[in-house]
């Protein structure tokens, strides 16, 4: 597949770098040109430097036989320009755009074969917004993504002393919970992949990802760990587009307290936000933090657009008492080194973002991609089509599907009905399948799997 990326910044270049592993032919448009050298020389991957919405620019890129452009760069008017360009000129088939302003995202009318003709829009904020407030409703949990819209929940913990699996088989969680129905996926023990069976036995400290039914996530969570009590008081340190929404969104939930630095942006901040209380101030000033009494916060949130303000604040929380930390880190290589000690969770936003579009440039009917453990693993949710004859999984019981190594299926939604994997269950046209991979890597062998032939007997 040719594809188009616009915009070598963090999610670009990760974008690249996935698609690139995949045997896509990827060219880079952007006018760093030190940052399109670093990825020409580290990817297999072609590279233009100039302005991305440029006819002349997308047409040496080769955009009159490209079959995706991906809009990225920082600017949403010329991600939204360069759409126009590439369907007026060029008639790409799937044009994807990365839109940031609030303004704009609110004008339904705006993105439409007749207007601006974008086919998908990518709003990054709203996705690690909806991110956070997932973790928010599932207290100690350091992952939770959606399935078949909601029905399912993949959710990763850390397995602690006093939980009443550890130490114990997981084939007893049946017996601890016979009325609910649940697969663990995979187990991260001491960072390596463990493919779980019956007699596999869990460790305190293992990062464990667990699949099942919305309404039965916090009863297994439960199982694994220590139940945390609800959150109710929240702090979020940083008042831009992220911590504006986010605040908006759980105010009529928590207590809210949204600490930013800039005077005039308070003001404005105040008067967008009904029960937010609004703090002028840096979220690193100790006095500031003790003031507004962080010993009794459950949850400090940074999430300013500088990484090392919100580490610095992140950990200063931390050690005045904030019960819970979660820092939003865009440096990748920063996040592997802070996650776990005094940052109990570090949100890549280019990891956020990079599994929605993954969804719609992937081969195969994908209806969800989420990147998982700072991108090494994926869950995955595919559409399977075809009959026993032309699919190579329809017609067949899980047990004998053969699934490349590292790759387990978690779950199967059927219309409205949630079916937890097991050996027996035989996949049916149009069910959604919920796969993790332990090695994104295997997404090709994936689609490949469920591909529709002409007779697979």
């Amino acid at each position: 597949m040719k594809i188009l990326i616009l915009g070598a910044g963090q999610v670009g270049g990760t974008l690249a770098e996935s698609l690139a592993s995949e045997k896509n032919d990827i060219t880079v448009i952007d006018t760093d040109v030190p940052r399109l050298k670093e990825l020409r020389d580290r990817l297999d991957i072609s590279t233009i430097r100039g302005s991305a919405s440029h006819p002349n620019i997308l047409k040496n890129a080769g955009a009159e036989d490209a079959d995706i452009l991906i809009a990225v760069t920082n600017s949403d008017e010329i991600n939204m320009i360069a759409c126009q360009v590439a369907q007026t000129l060029f008639h790409i088939p799937t044009k994807i755009s990365r839109i940031r302003a609030t303004p704009y995202l609110l004008k339904k009318k705006l993105f439409a074969p007749e207007a601006i003709p974008i086919d998908v829009i990518i709003s990054p904020e709203q996705l690690v917004t909806n991110y956070i407030k997932r973790l928010l409703e599932h207290p100690g949990a350091l992952q939770v993504v959606d399935f078949a819209k909601s029905k399912v929940q993949l959710v990763a913990v850390k397995a602690y002393y006093g939980g009443p699996m550890v130490g114990q088989e997981l084939k007893q969680i049946r017996e601890h919970m016979p009325n609910v129905d649940t697969r663990v996926a995979a187990i991260f023990q001491r960072d390596q992949a463990i493919i779980p069976k019956a007699d596999t036995v869990v460790e305190a400290d293992d990062e464990v990802f667990f699949i099942a039914a919305k309404d039965n996530i916090t009863a297994v969570m439960a199982e694994l760990r220590r139940l945390d009590t609800p959150y109710k008081r929240i702090t979020i340190a940083g008042g831009g587009n992220i911590g504006e929404r986010l605040a908006e969104s759980i105010e009529t939930r928590f207590q809210v307290k949204l600490i930013e630095q800039n005077l005039s942006r308070c003001r404005q901040l105040s008067e967008n936000l009904n029960r937010t209380i609004v703090l002028h101030g840096h979220a690193s000033d100790k006095d500031l933090l003790q003031a507004e009494n962080i010993e009794d916060c459950d949850v400090f949130l940074a999430l300013t657009n500088d990484d090392e303000a919100n580490i610095m604040s992140s950990m200063l929380a931390k050690r005045l008492g904030a019960g819970k930390v979660i820092t939003l880190i865009t440096n990748p290589a920063y996040v592997d080194l802070v996650q776990g000690g005094e940052i109990d969770v570090a949100l890549s936003p280019q990891q956020i973002t990079i599994g929605s579009l993954l969804t719609h440039v992937r081969s195969g009917d994908m209806a969800n991609v989420h990147s998982l453990r700072r991108g090494a693993a994926e869950a995955i949710e595919i559409v399977a089509h075809g009959d026993s004859r032309s699919s190579k999984v329809v017609g067949k019981s899980i047990g004998e599907i053969d699934l490349p190594n590292g790759v387990t299926i978690g779950a199967i939604v059927r219309a409205e009905e949630v079916l937890i994997a097991h050996k027996n269950i035989v996949i049916q046209t149009d069910d959604h399948v919920i796969l993790f991979l332990v090695d994104k890597n295997k997404s090709k062998e994936v689609a490949q799997l469920f591909q529709v032939g002409f007779g697979f007997f």
